[in-house]
């Protein structure tokens, strides 16, 4: 009987023990298998988590959609926020109302149904203007009409033009009507003419080309550039503009003192003639 509960006992003990070494194996393996999945998680590429781009648009922030909102925004209603205590004020009309405090001014706009606009905030104290919604529509819109009559200044473009001193009258005629179309467009042209192969070609033959085209437009262009040899000599280059408006003025008294000379001394030998026929 004890011989069969030693028996029974032992087995009991191994089959403990084999349970215990079967879970520390099992749990050996899996810790090794999380391990290595984790190992597999971290040397994995990360993809760059997308972020959104804001759109580059260049007509968005011109000079002009600058310069629309900055007048909008200086003359706009800037309802009860006033921030200065004693400001300045105008009428609808345009009278002085004179210095006043805030707390009157926003009354007096709730009594006439009237809207406020900064006329000089850099004025001590700053002046302000009491204004309908009609009026400030009205102006907004005089705003816009007078930036659209201000000529834009821009760079000057640059148009160029070469060809040969040997070129046909038809052919510079040809060109010379398209100079004059660029002056015209307050282009400045920049014109290239070569020389012939004949080396010892005189300066003269091409600056009579570039008189010819420069009497095209008679009071219109001028030299910016006079003509100048470039190329080692091989060429001889210059720049035409438009003339400014001082210059045309100057032009056209210049060509009314010709005008009225011969005519003057016409009338001055009559009146001579006159005298000795007395």
């Amino acid at each position: 009987m004890a011989g069969l509960f030693l028996k029974t006992l032992t087995l009991q003990t191994l089959k403990t023990e084999h349970n215990g070494i079967r879970r520390c194996v099992g749990a050996h393996v899996v810790q090794k298998a999380a391990l290595a999945q984790l190992s597999l998680v971290a040397s994995a590429p990360r993809l760059p988590c997308p972020t959104p781009a804001k759109a580059f648009s260049t007509a968005e922030d011109t000079q002009d959609e600058r310069k629309k909102r900055m007048n909008e925004a200086a003359f706009s209603n800037i309802g009860r926020k006033i921030s200065e205590r004693i400001i300045h004020v105008l009428d609808e009309k345009g009278s002085d109302l004179g210095n006043m405090h805030r707390a009157d001014v926003i009354r007096l706009m709730d009594a006439r149904d009237l809207r406020l606009v900064r006329r000089d905030a850099g004025a001590e104290p700053p002046v302000y203007q009491l204004l309908t919604g009609t009026q400030i529509h009205e102006e907004r819109l005089r705003l816009r009409e007078r930036d659209k009559a201000t000529p834009r200044a821009g760079p000057t473009v640059t148009k160029e033009l070469t060809f040969s001193a040997n070129i046909g009258q038809h052919d510079l005629d040809t060109k010379s009507k398209q100079i004059q179309q660029w002056i015209e467009k307050k282009y400045k042209v920049q014109i290239t003419v070569k020389k012939g192969k004949n080396a010892e070609e005189p300066e003269k033959k091409v600056d009579e080309i570039f008189n010819q085209i420069l009497q095209t437009m008679p009071g219109t262009a001028t030299f910016s550039s006079r003509p100048q040899a470039v190329k080692g000599g091989k060429a001889v280059m210059c720049i035409l503009r438009h003339l400014s408006k001082k210059e045309e003025i100057a032009h056209r008294e210049t060509q009314g003192t010709q005008k009225g000379g011969p005519t003057n001394k016409e009338s001055g030998n009559d009146r001579e003639s006159d005298v000795l026929h007395q």
